[in-house]
């Protein structure tokens, strides 16, 4: 059995970003959503017939997160993007500064509530951004 106070101390480590992720693949590995409530529901695993009989809609499970325009805040903007990305000083410069002329493509292929996450973080800075 794990320790649960090593376990505590190690979540109370996170970001925001980490907590995140972590929350994500969490429902992705227990086959779980998080409610808006805060608890836990089950997703609807058990009405396979329901289902079937459902026409199957294509919901988007990818996103983009694209910055559009920098804002007065650019030194800040650049510390959000070099976290959301992991991207050295020099590169996350060049993506921001890049985004002066056009839009730049900050992350890809992330899950709806990392991609509002990282859109709320930039925004907070003065950035515009979009998610696609």
């Amino acid at each position: 059995m794990a320790n649960l106070d090593q376990l505590v101390e190690q979540l109370s480590g996170l970001t925001i970003l980490e907590a995140a992720q972590l929350k994500t693949m969490l429902e992705e590995k227990w086959g779980v959503k998080a409610a808006s409530g805060g608890g836990m529901m089950m997703m609807a695993a058990a009405a396979p017939a329901a289902a079937a009989a459902a026409e199957p809609v294509e919901e988007q499970t990818e996103f983009n997160v694209l910055l559009t325009g920098v804002g007065p805040k650019k030194i800040n903007v650049i510390k959000v993007v070099r976290q959301i990305t992991n991207l050295g000083l020099k590169e996350a410069k060049e993506l921001v500064e890049g985004a002066e002329n056009a839009p730049a493509t900050v992350i890809e292929g992330v899950s709806k509530e990392n991609a509002a996450e990282y859109k709320r973080l930039l925004e907070a800075e003065g950035a515009t951004v979009s998610v696609k």
